[in-house]
C-alpha cells in the first residue's frame, strides 16, 4: 500500500505525539515508584539527547555546527536558551509529574500557547481579536476545571504539582518565543542541540550526571533510553520531518494526541484517577489549540 505524502505526514506527527505522551508517562514511573531524583534525570536527559541531536547535525551540516560559537549575538543567545528556556521547559515538566501525574502535567503544559498568544497581544498594545479572546478563555476555563474540579475552595492536585504545572507553560511559551532568530538563521538541529547540552552542562551544577539517586532495574534501562531517544530525540525529529509534508497548523493541532496519550498511558499502566471533569477540562485547554490553529 503506497501511503501519501499527507499521510506521511499525520503518520510521522501522531509518533511523535505518542512518544512524548509516553515518555511522560514513563517519567512518572521512573519518579513515583523507582524514586529516581528528577534533578540527576533532568541534567542526564538534557546532556544525552543535545549530544545525539548535534551528531545529527553535524552529520548533516558539518562543521557548521561549530560557527554559532563565532557569532556573539548567536553564542548569547543560545546559552540564554539553553539555561532559561531549556532548562525551564523540561526541569518544570518534570517536577510537575513527580508532584503529580504525566496526565495533569501534560495538560498543563499545553498552556503555553495561549501564554504565547497573549503575549503577542500584549506587546503589540492592542485588544484581542474575538478568535483570541475565546482561545484564553478556554485555556483558563479549563484550567480551572483540571485543578478545582469545579469547587473554587479545594484543589484536586497538589499546590506543588499546579505550580509546577504552571512555570512549564510559562517555560514552553519562552521555549517558543525566544529561540525565533537563532532558528531562522541556524536551524532546529543546531539550536535545539545546543540549548539542550548547555542547559544540561548548566542544571550539572544542581545534580551532576555521576550522583545517582534511585532504584534500577533492567526495565529501567528500558523506560529511560525510551524517554530519551523516542521520547525525545526521535519524536523531535518525526515532529520537524512531518512540517515537509503537512502545514504547521495542521502539525500544532495533531500533536494535540501528545496529552491525550499522556493521559491514556497513565490511566491504564499507571492506574492515575482521572475523571470525566478532568477531561472536559483537557478538552477546554486542547480547543486553545484548535482556534489559534485555525487560518
Amino acid at each position: 500500500m503506497v501511503i501519501s505524502n499527507r499521510g506521511k505526514g499525520i503518520i510521522l506527527v501522531l509518533t511523535a505525539a505518542l512518544f512524548w505522551g509516553i515518555s511522560g508517562t514513563l517519567s512518572q514511573y521512573m519518579f513515583q515508584d523507582l524514586n529516581i531524583n528528577t534533578e540527576w534525570f533532568t541534567t542526564v536527559r538534557l546532556l544525552l539527547a543535545g549530544l545525539l541531536l548535534l551528531l545529527i547535525a553535524f552529520r548533516n551540516e558539518g562543521k557548521r555546527v561549530f560557527e554559532i560559537w563565532k557569532e556573539r549575538d548567536s553564542a548569547l543567545r543560545v546559552i540564554i536558551f539553553g539555561i532559561v528556556g531549556m532548562i525551564g521547559v523540561q526541569y518544570t515538566y518534570l517536577a510537575a509529574i513527580n508532584y503529580g501525574n504525566a496526565a495533569t502535567a501534560t495538560v498543563l503544559q499545553y498552556l503555553g500557547p495561549g501564554m504565547v498568544t497573549t503575549y503577542y497581544i500584549l506587546i503589540a498594545k492592542r485588544l484581542p481579536t474575538l478568535k483570541e479572546f475565546f482561545a484564553v478563555l478556554s485555556a483558563l476555563f479549563g484550567t480551572f476545571l483540571l485543578v478545582t474540579h469545579g469547587n473554587i475552595h479545594t484543589l484536586s492536585i497538589s499546590k506543588e504539582a499546579f505550580v509546577w504545572g504552571i512555570l512549564s507553560a510559562f517555560g514552553l511559551a519562552f521555549y517558543t518565543i525566544f529561540p525565533i532568530p537563532l532558528l531562522k538563521k541556524w536551524g532546529s538541529f543546531i539550536t535545539i542541540g545546543w540549548g539542550m547540552f548547555i542547559g544540561g552542562l548548566v542544571f550539572s551544577i544542581v545534580r551532576a550526571p555521576w550522583q545517582f539517586e534511585g532504584e534500577w532495574y533492567i526495565s529501567t534501562n528500558f523506560a529511560f533510553l525510551f524517554v530519551v531517544i523516542c521520547g525525545t530525540v526521535l519524536s523531535f525529529y518525526f515532529y520537524l520531518d512531518s512540517l515537509k509534508y503537512l502545514t504547521p497548523s495542521e502539525t500544532s493541532l495533531l500533536a494535540c494526541a501528545e496529552p491525550l496519550s499522556a493521559a491514556i498511558t497513565s490511566v491504564v499502566f499507571l492506574s492515575v484517577a482521572f475523571g470525566w471533569i478532568d477531561w472536559i477540562g483537557t478538552v477546554f485547554i486542547l480547543l486553545t489549540i484548535i482556534i489559534l490553529s485555525r487560518e
